[in-house]
């Protein structure tokens, strides 16, 4: 299988997008003024607390306050420095052997609190609890997806709820770290569970266990990187999680990523007491970085950008890590622009379109609100060769295909009702749920689906990390205000004939109506014969006037 990543880098915007066999698997968009924040971290203030949604508000000094629930806070304040053994020698066996990239449970803030609470540093205090508001779990989950018996965090016993109110304060100062991003009006997701992704591991000093990817399957390699962590590095007063890009990895170069993640948390423990709240103590790195560091692998055979000075600067952060795979950084040279040459700006608009068409002839609606998004599946041109249900079944599992595409490169999250076209096969509804299951099952966020009902409609939910891609990359209309639709000329039109009347009532001669020129070009055509009728009913001469700055559903009626 191909794959490839590229970056289409300038000064006021950074684009990812990861391609396998030439199809778009992720895509991701970073402007200037808007840059990511999750994974930054903030000395924040505590500025309303709310016993009845549980959660409190931060001051971080962005552009709206940020919000905090109770169970993703942990109750140890910040701790002394932490340090490495430094006894050890190079005793790793094996060679580099790079693995596929892992889910986002080893890659950044989510690490620290999707799936179980914990105790360590950052302020604050709570537990771990079934909280699934935004996608997240609670307390109870396994942390690493290990499977059972290894490469897990112990299970907690339930605590009794804590209550905000008896943990947070107005005015009190709190480490946090940005855990989602804002998102339309809703300020960001915190979290006081800390953790510092690296190229190999990533630190969680609120934690105190070593967990190790679910994706390294080799039960000789998972007891090999556990006795590293446990006997030669010897952490204190933390945990890590061992990402699978470590497989095969020795000791020399998983401990100097070790090595400088707790220098990073020691610097930021002492910028937290050192900086004047609201501030921000640590950045996480810029797009281009953040791609090599999660998603430069061994599986990818090139690695494509096209900015010269970012360029340099991904050869010398490979260089200082994997220099092994220096070479399959390219610098693209071409008569067009990246994205033009690989089709993805063409993906881009094409995902931006309500309608999207079928290899087949069929095509998608697809209408995307602040509650839900709704799906519409239609045969369109698509005839089919042996039956009406064949005809129907081919559309929806073709459907279902390009369905989980779309979701992918628009980042569409929430709630997600697909409309498929009825099939009274219950065997073929069946294929067209596991096909809709299968094509799913590549996605990186998480998905919840159900069955397919009588009426042909699939419920689902797709986490929603970051804005989607249509918020992101449009703005409301300022003609129809956002709704997709304006008043019809006709519906204008009898709306002023009603202000006539309305006005008639009053002794005037007679009454002047201004309008929008298609308005007043229905009225004086199509509608003439019912304006005429109305002028002799109310004895009252009416002139229409055009004035071409109103909008179309912009009118004024007065009299003389």
């Amino acid at each position: 299988m191909s794959k490839q990543i590229l970056v289409n880098a300038s000064t006021y915007e950074t684009r990812l997008a990861t391609l396998e066999n030439g199809e778009i698997r992720q895509l991701h968009i970073e402007r200037e003024e808007d840059k990511n924040v999750v994974g930054n971290i903030y000395k924040g203030v505590v500025k309303r607390v709310l016993p009845g949604m549980q959660a409190a508000f931060l001051e971080l000094g962005l552009e709206r306050t940020a919000f905090l629930y109770v169970d993703d806070i942990i109750e140890t304040p910040l701790g002394a420095d932490v340090e490495i053994e430094d006894d050890v020698e190079d005793t790793g066996d094996g060679d580099y052997n790079d693995g596929d990239r892992d889910e986002g449970d080893e890659n950044g803030p989510e690490a620290a609190n999707e799936g179980h609470g914990g105790q360590g540093s950052g302020g604050g205090g709570g537990r771990g609890g079934e909280r699934d508001r935004g996608g997240r779990g609670g307390g109870r989950g396994r942390r690493d997806g290990g499977r059972r018996g290894r490469g897990r965090f112990r299970e907690r016993r339930p605590r009794e709820r804590a209550n905000i109110q008896d943990l947070l304060t107005e005015g009190q100062e709190l480490l946090v770290q940005v855990a989602k991003a804002p998102i339309g009006t809703k300020g960001a997701r915190l979290t006081t569970h800390i953790s510092l992704p690296g190229r190999n591991v990533v630190l969680m000093p609120t934690f105190h266990h070593i967990g190790i990817s679910r994706k390294i399957e080799s039960d000789k390699e998972r007891r090999r990187l556990r006795d590293l962590f446990t006997k030669r590095i010897r952490p204190k007063n933390v945990g890590f999680i061992i990402r699978t890009v470590a497989a095969g990895k020795m000791l020399r170069e998983i401990k100097a990523d070790a090595d400088y993640l707790i220098k990073l948390w020691n610097r930021i423990q002492r910028d937290f007491k050192r900086k004047k709240a609201p501030a921000l103590i640590h950045e996480d790195l810029s797009l281009s970085m953040r791609s090599v560091r999660d998603f430069f692998t061994d599986e990818v055979d090139s690695f494509i950008i096209d900015n010269p000075k970012e360029y340099e600067e991904v050869l010398r952060f490979i260089g200082q890590f994997m220099p092994r795979l220096k070479a399959r950084v390219k610098l693209f040279r071409g008569p067009s622009q990246l994205f033009e040459h690989y089709g993805i700006e063409a993906e881009i608009s094409r995902a931006l379109g309500k309608k999207v068409w079928l290899k087949s002839g069929g095509y998608l609606l697809i209408d995307q609100s602040e509650a839900l998004t709704s799906i519409d599946v239609n045969t369109g041109r698509y005839v089919g060769s042996k039956s009406l249900e064949e005809t129907i079944f081919k559309t929806n599992l073709e459907a279902v295909k390009e369905i989980s595409y779309q979701l992918r490169i628009r980042n569409v999250g929430g709630i997600i009702i697909i409309d498929l076209i009825d099939m009274e096969s219950p065997e073929n509804r069946e294929k067209v749920y596991r096909a809709l299951n299968e094509a799913l099952g590549e996605d990186k966020a998480k998905t919840n689906i159900l069955k397919i009902s009588e009426l042909g409609l699939v419920e689902m939910t797709r986490k929603r990390t970051h804005e989607d891609l249509v918020r992101y990359l449009t703005e409301p209309c300022g003609y129809c205000d956002g709704r997709g639709y304006h008043k019809s000329r006709r519906t204008v039109a009898f709306e002023i004939f009603r202000e006539i009347e309305k006005e008639s009532l009053n002794p005037h001669d007679s009454i002047v109506v201004f309008a929008n020129p298609d308005v007043t070009k229905r009225i004086g055509g199509e509608e003439n014969s019912h304006k005429e009728l109305l002028e002799r009913r109310l004895n009252r001469r009416v002139t229409v006037k055009t004035d071409p700055a109103f909008h179309i559903e912009q009118f004024e009626v007065f009299g003389k």
